[in-house]
């Protein structure tokens, strides 16, 4: 039995390729929340219970702030990973 060994660059694009989808996944369903809160943002508000609500939406704000800053820096560490081209030889 041999294990799969994988090289620095195949490991950050297959954690990078999983934290995308994970994004992909986390914001269509923040978007949906979203939509099902503003049902309820005008009663609550009246009954001064919206407060709570509104500080998850500005930090699930955030998380998908960071969330995209590190994607950046996957991609980053995923290029700098690249081997470089290779040299055509001169004949």
């Amino acid at each position: 039995m041999t294990a799969d060994v994988k090289t620095p660059l195949e490991q950050v694009n297959a954690a990078l390729a999983q934290l995308k989808e994970m994004r992909h996944y986390s914001r269509t369903y923040v978007e949906q929340l979203t939509a099902q809160w503003l049902l309820f943002d005008g009663p609550l508000k009246k009954l001064k219970q919206a407060g709570k609500f509104e500080e998850l939406m500005t930090r699930q704000a955030e998380f998908h702030e960071v969330l995209d800053e590190e994607v950046g820096l996957l991609e980053d560490l995923a290029k700098e990973l690249q081997p470089p081209p290779e040299q055509e030889a001169v004949a």
